[in-house]
């Protein structure tokens, strides 16, 4: 993750830009976290959604090590059909199919090796629970009312780590919030940006 967060700073020097407000879903967090130990300066918000400060359970990192294999061994496709069940709440899956369409497409858009790299990324991160305590930024923490992968209690803890941090929780969505309920996502989103 601190890799993935090193390159995202070369690209901010590249661009010119020297402080921004980020956003990072699920593993998109975890790489924020890595720009906070990193450079935290360069930090002016935060939008952390679907994502969490601790490391793997180890069933968790069992599991990883099982989807690196189906990664590298059947690809994609085979990915997209052990990940999506668990992507999206219950009730997307039964009124929204066109978003498992859609995220079905993204995950089949990636090579094997990519899919891989990230899950091996995410067994290896850092618990980044320490580094919310030094957090002096505006920050808004979204997370699906029915995200099993990183819950609400988990989106509850770093709003008490993390001071004067506002949370959201968007109802009757799982863990993808901003492809399940695109609306309440950028609204909450917008206001965030207004105030910051």
């Amino acid at each position: 993750m601190d890799g993935y967060a090193r390159d995202l700073l070369v690209t901010l020097d590249r661009e010119g830009v020297t402080r921004a407000v980020f956003c990072g879903l699920s593993l998109g967090g975890y790489v924020l976290f890595g720009v906070l130990r990193q450079a935290p300066e360069r930090v002016a918000g935060l939008i952390l959604a679907d994502t969490r400060t601790s490391v793997d359970t180890p069933e968790r990192l069992a599991a990883r090590a099982r989807s690196i294999d189906v990664a590298r061994t059947k690809g994609p496709s085979a990915i997209a059909d052990e990940m999506i069940p668990n992507l999206l709440s219950q009730a997307t899956h039964a009124e929204h199919p066109e978003v498992a369409a859609e995220l079905r497409r993204l995950i089949e858009s990636q090579t094997a090796e990519a899919i891989a790299d990230g899950l091996q990324a995410m067994m290896t991160r850092p618990d980044s629970g320490p580094v919310l305590a030094g957090v002096r930024v505006p920050t808004l923490i979204l997370v699906g009312s029915d995200d099993t992968i990183t819950t609400v209690a988990d989106a509850e803890s770093m709003q008490r780590a993390i001071d004067r941090s506002r949370l959201v929780v968007i109802p009757r969505v799982g863990h993808m919030s901003n492809m399940e309920a695109p609306q309440a996502f950028n609204d909450a989103m917008r206001d965030f940006l207004q105030s910051v």
